[in-house]
């Protein structure tokens, strides 16, 4: 895996394209995008890591000076936002780590379709609050949005494009992946 193509969130413009292309492949049934579909979720994960440890660095330690500069009930809102920025993130790291399991071959794609494996809910964040933040976390605030956004499509998008549930054609698949 090549990690240096994916240094910073502009980068990941064409893995939108990406999404749509594996959303459209997955409802086919083609082969070829099981491959699609494992380089989709890596990119996303890189992604996802990468505004995790952005978002870290931020509101751990870069924002303190913006944070202070708030009155106290703006200092509790940056807070709450902080939170439901991981949130927003937490789910979509678990969600990916999930499709990985299924690529791998540890999960059966029915499996993952359990309620507790499913893309969690993404707390909401009003667009006046967002304006009232510091622009760099308005930007870490909109990008976790993004995120989730479109990893919510594919998660409604899988289990509207689940092929009925045989162990020969999974393992057929699999085998496809593999050469």
């Amino acid at each position: 895996m090549r990690l240096v193509e994916f240094g910073t969130r502009q980068s990941f413009r064409r893995l939108r394209e990406l999404a749509f292309v594996a959303i459209v492949l997955r409802m086919t049934g083609d082969v070829t995008e099981l491959r699609i579909h494992r380089k989709m979720i890596d990119s996303l994960y890189v992604e996802a890591m990468v505004l995790a440890d952005e978002a870290r660095g931020y509101f751990d330690q870069g924002a303190r000076v913006e944070r202070e500069a708030l009155d106290p009930l703006g200092r509790v809102t940056f807070s709450c936002e902080s939170l439901k920025v991981t949130t927003r993130l937490m789910h979509v790291i678990a969600w990916l780590l999930t499709q990985r399991a299924v690529d791998s071959g540890e999960l059966s794609p029915r499996d993952a379709l359990d309620p507790t494996r499913r893309l969690g809910d993404a707390p909401v964040t009003d667009a006046a609050v967002i304006e009232q933040m510091p622009a760099d976390a308005r930007a870490l605030i909109t990008a976790s949005i993004d995120l989730h956004r479109r990893v919510a499509h594919l998660d409604g998008a899988q289990s509207a494009s689940l092929p009925a549930d045989s162990p020969v054609q999974w393992m057929q698949a699999r085998l496809a992946m593999a050469f």
